[in-house]
């Protein structure tokens, strides 16, 4: 860790079109900050519709000679971008740990997960095989083939500037679609860092582009005719909004929302190992995190026995700078998500829950102007309060407590988020039990965070998805792919004279 050099660049960040950074021409723009220090670190062009326009003209004119490229061709590129990743996975997590905040272990972990969507995409030319049915009738062979979209963007988070853009765009591009991406512009430096490592591994020019913005970008994006789809990763109101207006215009949509990740620990669960869980997954990346656990369901006596426990952890976290080699949790992203968070603190009082350990107005030293809030345990939290209703994205643990397995199990069914669940216990049946009836799309058992490798893809139900298909794995290749089906006769197989029944085999 103490070779590890801290990201400081201070130039001024723009674009990356067509192989190359261009310099913002909007005259918008807006500060990155660290959060770390509360201090400007550098400054962001903000795009205008018509340079998301030359982004899209960029990925377009790219597109028919990237699709006609061989998977194999393709792949090869995807695996010298794997190598490059690999090489500079120290710089890309400085990158998020100088812009997000998270420490630099969690963002090198971030880096991984990304790397390992990389990896999946370099399979691509067994994923892309289709089906082939031959004599599906006298003289006729059928099969199935899967072609890519075209110029296809993502609208991805600050909490993984690295990650969840991996969700996505190698998938694509090595599927043969030309890609937009509009990161996050709380965080926007890894994202140009990979375009460029992309394009040194011989990634052809306008096959990948990033544009910043804001709003103005994504409704360009959503707009434009030569998009013909959308992955987005964020909150529920902004997902659902892109859901509809990229239908609206005939887009294929995928957008993840929010979430309120329950945690149920049954009487049998090992305390100690629910303890462990609970903080990593509560206060890991200060709770900013779409799979962090925000909800403790503690059934029957078993509350009494870990709150007292969670409340001497959640006061000895070691917060601080994500540089600093013991530091487990960084500062939150902005100081305006700081604000929001300690004023769910205060809702929270006012509702009646108990404050156990109160994260608000926390201060590290040689950081007081950082944007820095402690971890927050309330205990005694029912489901009507906005605590327990709300999405917080901080550092802050709900306890509920639950009389049995049965209600512990309804109240995670009734919420409206449907990400990811855990339930801790040393019964088979219970584990079982919980499994096939929870309504959400993640499911641990004595797993807190069960975010499923690259190979099998992620996503929620209910209020955490709109669209059908759950992000990467094989999902993202039928995301990223239409299905065409071929049906073939020969001329001396063609019986003489015309047919006007429906064909059937025969």
């Amino acid at each position: 860790m103490s070779l590890i050099q801290p990201y400081t660049a201070s130039e001024e960040l723009g674009h990356y079109i067509a192989g190359r950074r261009v310099a913002g021409t909007s005259g918008r723009g807006q500060a990155v900050y660290n959060p770390a220090s509360g201090a400007v670190a550098r400054q962001l062009a903000l795009a205008s519709a018509q340079e998301v326009a030359a982004a899209v003209a960029s990925a377009r004119a790219a597109f028919a000679d990237w699709a006609d490229t061989p998977p194999i061709r393709r792949a090869r590129v995807l695996n010298k971008f794997l190598q490059l990743v690999n090489e500079n996975r120290d710089t890309l997590a400085a990158m998020i740990t100088a812009e997000h905040g998270k420490v630099f272990s969690d963002a090198q972990g971030e880096v991984s997960r990304g790397i390992d969507i990389i990896e999946f995409a370099c399979g691509v030319p067994q994923l892309l095989k289709g089906d082939y049915t031959d004599q599906v009738s006298t003289g006729i062979d059928n099969w199935t083939l899967r072609q890519p979209l075209g110029v296809v963007a993502g609208i991805t988070p600050f909490n993984f500037p690295c990650m969840v853009p991996c969700w996505m765009f190698p998938m694509a591009i090595a599927a043969g679609n030309t890609f937009v991406l509009k990161p996050s512009e709380r965080d926007p430096s890894p994202a140009l860092f990979m375009a460029e490592l992309f394009t040194q591994a011989g990634l052809p020019d306008g096959v990948f582009n990033v544009v910043q913005g804001d709003k103005l970008a994504v409704d360009a994006l959503l707009e434009h005719p030569d998009v013909k789809a959308i992955s987005f990763v964020g909150s529920t109101p902004i997902a659902h909004y892109i859901h509809e207006r990229g239908s609206h215009f005939g887009k294929r949509v995928q957008a993840l929302g929010g979430a309120k990740n329950h945690m149920v620990v049954m009487p049998d669960a090992d305390i100690e190992q629910a303890v462990d869980a609970l903080i990593g997954a509560a206060y890991g990346s200060a709770g900013e995190r779409c799979m962090a656990i925000s909800v403790a369901v503690l059934v029957g006596d078993v509350a009494d026995k870990i709150v007292p426990l969670l409340a001497e952890r959640a006061r000895a976290l070691k917060i601080g700078n994500g540089m600093a080699a013991d530091a487990e949790m960084g500062p939150i992203v902005t100081r305006e998500a700081r604000d929001r968070i300690e004023n769910y603190i205060a809702i929270g009082i006012e509702e009646g829950a108990s404050l156990v350990v109160d994260g608000r107005g926390h201060q590290v030293a040689g950081c007081e102007a950082g944007f820095f809030t402690g971890g927050t345990l309330f205990d005694h939290v029912t489901p009507a309060m906005r605590i327990y209703k709300e999405e917080i994205f901080g550092p802050v643990l709900a306890c509920v407590r639950a009389r049995d397995f049965g209600e512990a199990l309804q109240l995670v069914n009734d919420h409206e988020f449907g990400n990811g669940v855990a339930c801790f216990t040393s019964d088979g049946g219970i584990a079982r039990e919980f499994a096939r009836r929870v309504q959400v799309g993640m499911v641990g058992i004595n797993v807190p965070i069960p975010v499923p490798m690259a190979w099998h893809g992620f996503g929620g139900w209910k209020k955490s998805l709109f669209g059908d298909m759950h992000a990467y794995g094989e999902e993202g290749v039928r995301f990223y792919t239409k299905q065409k089906s071929v049906m073939q006769r020969w001329a001396g197989s063609i019986a003489k004279g015309a047919e006007f029944a429906m064909p059937t085999a025969k």
